[in-house]
């Protein structure tokens, strides 16, 4: 694909920033992409984005959103596992790479009403975690491994520092969407293979393909995009 095709690809849904304003600062996010194993093959949850966002309209996607000030004081029932935190910190501080964490697994609750968590007593939480503890869960930050990052490009109006977390389906609390729960459309598993036949980012598409390829050679390096002026080079974390 060449570096026009790429650009256009990753414009797809997003609104464009106007010229001569100057590119926005991209801000911290992580989503969450949940393999289920139970079937005949690797499923991966996915949820359509409703039509009128300016960011991804209509777009399947996996759950995730931008970090908010509480995921850096966020409970928790597991912290991350060595080798993630490891990973995470070569870039960030130990406070944004958990905060990073907590994000994915808030925003898939917000977003597709599931719960990566551990059964905790029931205890007050501030501003977006209220409802989350209210479900006598805290999240399992040891359930998370690290697949890919992405910076989306300067040409877009907003734009996202995004890393892409992973975790199997059984460390859910439950596979049962919670009721009154979830921003995303609609959601659903797909195998990898109805997955990429589905309308998707750019991005998106990519982090499924590399994640066929990690369950395949496991130890693979980790892919970091980042869009920039001329040629896009992936680099690795």
């Amino acid at each position: 694909m060449t570096d026009a095709n790429q650009a256009s690809r990753a414009t797809e849904g997003n609104r464009v920033r106007q010229a001569g304003v100057k590119a926005v600062k991209p801000r911290d996010a992580a989503t969450l992409f949940i393999i289920r194993r139970d079937g005949p093959k690797p499923r991966v949850l996915m949820g359509k984005r409703h039509g009128g966002h300016d960011f991804m309209a209509n777009l399947w996607v996996f759950p995730g959103g931008r970090v908010d000030k509480t995921d850096f004081k966020g409970p928790f029932a597991t912290d991350l596992r060595p080798e993630v935190a490891a990973k995470f910190q070569t870039y960030v501080s130990p406070g944004k790479a958990r905060a990073l964490g907590l994000a994915a697994i808030r925003e898939t609750f917000e977003e597709a009403g599931l719960l990566l968590a551990k059964p905790v007593e029931p205890r007050p939480a501030i501003g977006p975690w209220r409802e989350f503890m209210a479900h006598g869960a805290a999240p399992d930050l040891e359930a998370l491994s690290l697949v890919y990052r992405a910076v989306t490009p300067p040409m877009l109006a907003k734009r996202f520092d995004t890393w892409f977390l992973m975790a199997d389906a059984e460390r859910l609390v439950s596979l049962e969407r919670q009721p009154d729960c979830g921003e995303l459309e609609e959601i659903a598993w797909f195998d990898f293979g109805e997955a990429l036949d589905l309308k998707l980012p750019m991005v998106t598409r990519s982090v499924i393909t590399e994640v066929m390829a990690q369950l395949e050679e496991p130890g693979r390096p980790i892919p970091y995009m980042r869009f920039r002026s001329g040629p896009t080079k992936p680099r690795i974390l």
